[in-house]
């Protein structure tokens, strides 16, 4: 074994077709270059080559970073990367919890999984054993008894009946809370007769220099509790502190994105009102002093922000406590609540008719068994739109429903969906944090100007963050240089902050080359004709103003005008021979 730190230099790769299991050590440079997470995934789907995201020959890359194991502040997170079935496009998703760093302690950076099994298999990870057990037993069961059935031997990533079914918008949940949401990656594993994957790891991820590291991590930590945005926000009341934010800033999603206000009160809607009614409690992932995720006193996971918005006004419902049910139904079954409720946000704009109630409970689990009008809404917005043949009701880019903020009224948030990689993402730059919590600095939400370097700058920075891999929340108090330096102490490897972005940029290029390959073109980024069109509150993005941005942005680049990367770019970033 090679004499590493931060990185164990070892990948586990597993082909369940024939049941192969070896472990294989690549070289450093894939490491300095790609850093982990996101971005080590990114390399490998890439290099798996055009295939159909179904099919056998589709991978799934669990995969941690440096930092992951090592009590990095915040650095609790696993990314799980492929080709997604809802989108087409290279695809990742990242996931709080305990799962990455038992897998950096059992001795693995990544399992790369490939094939399909004959008969449904789940995959057992203990140190150096490893082995494919009969999942036969398990079959039909959700997300919470899996985990159940099996957590006495590790910690449990799983698909729940939607997996199975290989619905469009299924999702991998980890530890039976902890969601890998978006894109369908619960689809692909249930495409490959795998139910779930269990990982124990009794080791210890080595740190080249401990004391500098002890330093570094004592400064990020005051940096965390010093942050009012972590330490009076998210600390306080979670995610939903943004629920009141939004609301203020009338770019809630209401009514499928037709109108800024619902047609009910909102407050009990509110971070405060949930706090004083349920008094919840604080969960926090592996090494996170920020503690956002919230539990009822009765051990129920309370929904986080986006989850909250979309299945509240986004469709008509103003019952908190019917968006605690669908979400713990969406969790279960293993479902994207995001892409669960903009799909029937969709469904009710077609129709005419909110939903609320038992209607939207009974949705989702039709959505869940892909039964009845579920069925066809399990296909994702998109698909679902088009069989209904109105197109122009879907709230997507790239197949990918968006998230919980009106781009009329954030448009950099907005020109960050159309540009992202993976989708109508709001994570994939962020940029939350400048145009509605103005951190690091407040930035105008209601411009394009200047926004294609900002776009540029924070898509750049969150690649490299979700390979590293720690939570964007970190960010709002630390920064590159923080991260840098901690990298660095950790690995042995020297990192400026200039280099994390200029890996940043490597993995982002890399996954433009590979949608590229997949015949995406610039029309794909692109917003839906609603925010172009349609007014609210005298609010609109004008079409000739963002095909500029767009221009702009691609220059910036270093693209060409059609958004393709120049052999010059390329080489500069070490991908010539891509």
């Amino acid at each position: 074994m090679k004499n590493w730190c931060g990185w164990n230099g070892r990948l586990l790769a597993i082909d369940l077709s024939n049941g192969t299991i070896n472990c294989y050590e690549p070289d450093l440079e894939l490491f300095r270059n790609f850093i982990g997470g996101r971005g080590l995934g990114a390399k490998l789907v890439y290099d798996n080559g055009p295939i159909d995201a179904l099919s056998p020959d589709n991978i799934l890359v669990f995969a941690a970073g440096p930092l992951t194991g090592t009590r990095t502040p915040a650095s609790g997170r696993i990314s799980l990367s492929t080709k997604s079935p809802l989108t087409g496009t290279i695809f990742d998703s990242n996931c709080g919890g305990f799962l990455g760093s038992e897998l950096k302690k059992a001795g693995y950076d990544a399992v790369v999984i490939r094939g399909k099994a004959p008969d449904p298999v789940f995959i057992e990870i203990e140190d150096e054993h490893v082995d494919l057990r009969s999942a036969a037993s398990l079959i039909g069961k959700n997300t919470k008894d899996t985990t159940r059935a099996l957590k006495h031997k590790g910690r449990v990533a799983c698909i729940g009946r939607a997996g199975e079914k290989q619905v469009l918008i299924a999702s991998v949940i980890s530890e039976g809370v902890h969601a890998f949401g978006r894109g369908g990656t619960g689809a692909v594993m249930g495409s490959k007769n795998l139910k779930a994957l269990v990982v124990r790891g009794t080791g210890e991820v080595s740190v080249y220099d401990r004391a500098e590291f002890d330093k570094q991590r004592s400064t990020i930590n005051r940096l965390l509790i010093a942050s009012p945005t972590i330490n009076k926000g998210l600390s306080v009341f979670g995610t939903p502190f943004l629920m009141k934010i939004t609301s203020w800033m009338r770019v809630l999603p209401v009514s499928n994105f037709t109108k800024s206000e619902p047609d009910f009160p909102i407050d009990p809607l509110f971070a405060s009102a949930i706090n004083e009614r349920y008094e919840p409690g604080r969960r926090a992932c592996y090494s996170c002093p920020i503690a956002c995720k919230r539990v009822a006193k009765d051990g129920t996971e309370l929904p986080e922000y986006e989850t909250l918005a979309l299945m509240s006004t986004n469709i008509g419902n103003s019952s908190y406590e019917t968006v605690v049910q669908a979400n713990q139904l969406c969790n279960d079954y293993g479902l994207d609540t995001i892409s669960v409720a903009g799909v029937i946000g969709c469904y009710a704009d077609i129709r005419g008719k909110v939903v609320t109630g038992t209607e939207l409970l009974e949705l989702v689990r039709q959505i869940g068994d892909k039964e009845g009008t579920g069925a066809l809404l399990s296909m994702g917005v998109k698909r679902y739109s088009n069989s209904a043949g109105c197109p122009e009701r879907a709230m997507h880019v790239k197949g990918l429903q968006l998230p919980a903020y009106d781009p009329r009224g954030v448009k950099g948030l907005g020109f960050s969906y159309a540009t992202s990689n993976r989708g109508g993402c709001h994570t994939r730059a962020y940029l939350v944090a400048p145009e509605i919590l103005r951190k690091p600095k407040a930035i105008d939400p209601y411009t394009l100007d200047g926004k294609a370097g900002h776009t540029k700058i924070f898509q750049d920075r969150f690649a490299a963050v979700d390979s590293l891999i720690v939570c964007k929340f970190a960010f709002f108090g630390a920064g590159e240089e923080e991260y840098a330096n901690i990298l660095s102490a950790v690995t042995g490897v020297e990192y400026s902050s200039e280099d994390l972005m200029r890996a940043g940029e490597r993995i982002w290029n890399l996954e433009r080359l590979y949608n590229l390959r997949e015949g995406f073109t610039r029309a794909d980024d692109t917003l839906p004709a609603r925010f172009f069109n349609d007014a609210i509150d005298n609010r609109v993005i004008s079409r000739e103003e963002f095909q500029k941005t767009l221009d702009e942005y691609y220059r910036m680049r270093g693209w060409d005008e059609q958004g393709i990367p120049t052999e010059r770019l390329l080489k500069e970033l070490q991908l010539q021979d891509l």
